[in-house]
This record gives C-alpha cells, structure tokens and sequence, in this order.
C-alpha cells in the first residue's frame, strides 16, 4: 500500500482536530516491536519451554503453531487463571520484548507525527497488550518519553482485562481527566477498534497491508490509514511551521 490517504481527509481531519487526547496502540502505529527479534521464534520458544515442563497439552495444535507469543499466554492463563505458571510466562515474555526493542523499527512518520501533535498541545497515552516495560525502554531510546509518561498502560497479572477489553482505555482517561469524546484511539487490530468502541472513543485504523485493512473494516473501523504521513499532513497544514 502506498503513502498516499485511503479516507475522505475532511474525515481524517476532523478526527485529528477534535482529539484532546490520543490513545495510541504501541506495535503497529509506533513501532514494529519484532521486526529484528521474530514474533514467531518468540512464541516457538515460548512453546518449548511449555514442552519442557511437561505441559504441552495445554495448548491445541493450533495454539502451538500460532506465530503470536500473546496467544501462547492467553490460552495457558484461560486454562490456568491466576497461576504461577502463567506469572512466570508472561515474564518470559516481557524479557523477550525488552530484547526487541533493541531492533525494533519506528513506524513510518511516527516520530514526527507525535512531536508535532505534542506540540500543538494534545495529550498522550499508550495503551497496550505488550509490557510497559517495554513501551518505556523503547520511547526513552527515541527521547519520546516524556511525551507519554507516566500515561504507559500495557500487560498487567489480569491478562483477561487485555484488549479488546475495554479497561486500559478506560484506565488511560480516567487517570487522565479525559472524557470518551475528547478522545482518539490509534490502532492497527480488531482487538484495538473493538475496545474503542466499547470505551466510546473514536477510532483510527492503521493497516499497512490489504488483509489487515479488511481485517479493520470488519471490525468496525470507519476511517482507516495506511500511512501516518496523512495524519502529518494535516497537522502540519493546519498548523504551519509545525
């Protein structure tokens, strides 16, 4: 897909202009978490570790061969809620995060994307299903920071509170002051638009390819990107200078 809109920019626009605060994903819209550390050798790690205390019947063929470390832990945490078991997994995985972001790469105009929109006085949160660990290690290594904290909002001990659960959005305005129309979610999966619209915030897909566009619509998204430069766009013309 190229860099080019893919919604009406009066639509886009409106969404941009009327967001006091912005509720960003973190792996799609910021960053590609994995792009140098394999999701899947991730969760295929995560599986054999499984396998080596004896536990591999707790995952179907399917969950063993899923290429999503995040679905390796939920399944073990639906059938062991609570456990230390699945403590002890979602810390290997936050280890596993914390090494990505050594490689991980910045989204396509992200960067500016969020100086210029801090600047024109918006506020930030991320909300995320990955480790806020993480999400710090890697915004502190970009000097973007401060530009979220303390607003991070990733992966707690209550994995079925995860999106599409509605609560680290919830969570994010609550702390923040903020009311559902004052704000906007950026996200790239159905899990994201679906908790925007259970906490009643306005949503901004980000689809970098066909399938995860299609995947987007069907969950509902109405306006839907697949470049952040759009978004830049409109920030810098209704602001020049910026």
């Amino acid at each position: 897909m190229t860099d080019e809109t893919t919604e009406d920019p009066n639509v886009l626009r409106s969404l941009i202009t009327r967001a006091r605060v912005v509720l960003w994903d973190f792996d799609g819209p910021i960053c590609r978490l994995f792009a140098g550390h394999k999701a899947e050798q991730v969760a295929k790690e995560l599986v054999e570790w499984l396998e080596r205390q004896g536990l591999s019947g707790l995952l179907t063929e399917k969950e063993r061969e899923h290429p999503d470390p995040q679905v390796v832990l939920r399944a073990v945490d639906r059938r062991h809620p609570d456990s230390d078991l699945v403590a002890e997994l979602e810390e290997r995985l936050t280890q596993e995060e914390l090494h990505a972001v050594f490689s991980a790469m910045p989204t396509p105009y992200a960067d500016p994307v969020i100086r210029t929109w801090l600047a024109l006085g918006s506020r930030f949160a991320v909300v995320t299903n990955n480790s806020a660990h993480a999400v710090r290690s890697y915004l502190d290594g970009r000097r973007l920071l401060s530009g979220f904290a303390p607003h991070i909002y990733g992966r707690t001990n209550r994995l079925d509170l995860l999106k599409p659960h509605p609560h680290c959005l919830v969570h994010a305005l609550n702390t923040m002051g903020a009311a559902p129309p004052d704000a906007l979610m950026i996200g790239d999966s159905p899990g994201d638009c679906r908790a925007a619209a259970e906490a009643g915030v306005r949503f901004l897909g980000y689809a970098t390819s066909e399938r995860k566009h299609a995947e987007l619509r069907a969950a509902g998204a109405d306006v839907i990107e697949c470049s952040l430069k759009s978004v830049l766009d409109i920030l810098r013309s209704d602001h020049p200078g910026r």
